[in-house]
């Protein structure tokens, strides 16, 4: 626990390397050059050869959301945006009951659950000086109390290229949800899957640099092939420099169009090797227009502004 409590005798200025890029011999992916060729293979679907780089599209709210705002039918609002995507982040009965057996986009597979929204938190109800209140156990995040929910057979048979786990680093159930990722590491790994660490930040977790270097880096050490965080504006990049495989990032809350980009543009710039994105997308204005400019963002080397003129561009064209 040094990096979180280290006294002032014992302290030691670190030093990140941001400047020093990873080296990744014979192979063009962050860390995975020493793979074998079949997980080498799925993984240059996920992310593009060319420039290192992945735009996921992230639908899989509903498997603790239910019908989340823009999900209400993935068919008529998911599918339009699947050609402009290098992967698809969804639950496995969505990819049987929606998506195209013809398509060619990597899979990235949901692969932990258990809870819902509904889930009951742990609370007291009393009174107080004559008034009602209402206390909460702290750290008691119940949907942190996620298990596996997939085999790996049922991953071979929908030809999943990446399986996805949340992680609760500091919730209560931190340690079976790094069981889940581990469990399916040892799975996986047999036959060439990729394993998606997905941070997850529960209410009594910071969203700062530090709470993201631990628990990013405790996954990679776990065996996770790629990491996924959501963005921090203070010393991102010392983040994906210490995490020693692809860090992607988390589109998180609806933001303004402009605001997504510069957040996409922001880190790929410290070092992110893309993003997945869900919310920012199928709730815009225009899908399908902020699906190309993120896309422009992340592959093509535009700036955020450049981003934001052509969504404003394929926008007003319908």
């Amino acid at each position: 626990m040094a990096d979180i409590t280290t006294s002032a005798a014992d302290k030691k200025e670190k030093e990140y390397f941001t400047e020093v890029p990873q080296q990744a011999p014979g192979f063009f992916l962050k860390g995975s050059h020493q793979y074998d060729w079949g997980l080498k293979n799925r993984l240059s679907r996920v992310f593009d050869p060319k420039d290192g780089r992945t735009v996921m599209l992230a639908f899989d709210h509903g498997y603790f959301q239910g019908p989340t705002t823009g999900l209400e039918r993935v068919d008529q609002t998911i599918l339009p945006l699947a050609p402009y995507a290098d992967c698809l982040m969804l639950t496995r009965g969505i990819q049987r009951s929606i998506i195209p057996a013809s398509t060619q986009k990597a899979i990235a597979l949901r692969a932990s659950g258990g809870t819902s929204m509904v889930s009951p938190f742990e609370e007291w109800e009393g009174e107080l000086d004559g008034k009602p209140f209402k206390m909460s156990r702290p750290g008691f995040e119940p949907l942190s109390n996620e298990s596996t929910a997939l085999t790996i057979e049922e991953a071979i048979r929908l030809n999943a290229s990446l399986l996805a786990v949340q992680v609760f680093v500091g919730s209560a159930y931190e340690r079976q949800s790094l069981k889940n990722l581990t469990d399916l590491v040892d799975g996986a790994s047999r036959y060439g899957i990729g394993v998606m660490g997905v941070v997850a930040v529960g209410r009594a977790m910071a969203r700062n640099a530090q709470y993201f270097r631990l628990a990013t880096r405790i996954m990679a050490e776990l065996g996770a092939n790629v990491v996924k965080c959501y963005y921090t504006d203070e010393d991102f990049e010392t983040i994906t420099s210490c995490c020693p495989v692809p860090i992607v990032i988390a589109g998180g809350k609806k933001l303004p169009e402009l605001d997504a980009l510069k957040m996409s543009y922001n880190a790929i710039q410290q070092g992110a090797s893309g993003v997945d994105m869900g919310r920012n997308i199928f709730q815009s204005d225009a899908p399908v227009a902020m699906m190309q400019a993120v896309r422009g963002v992340v592959h093509e080397g535009l700036s955020p502004e450049q981003g934001y003129e052509k969504y404003q561009d394929l926008k007003s064209q319908g």
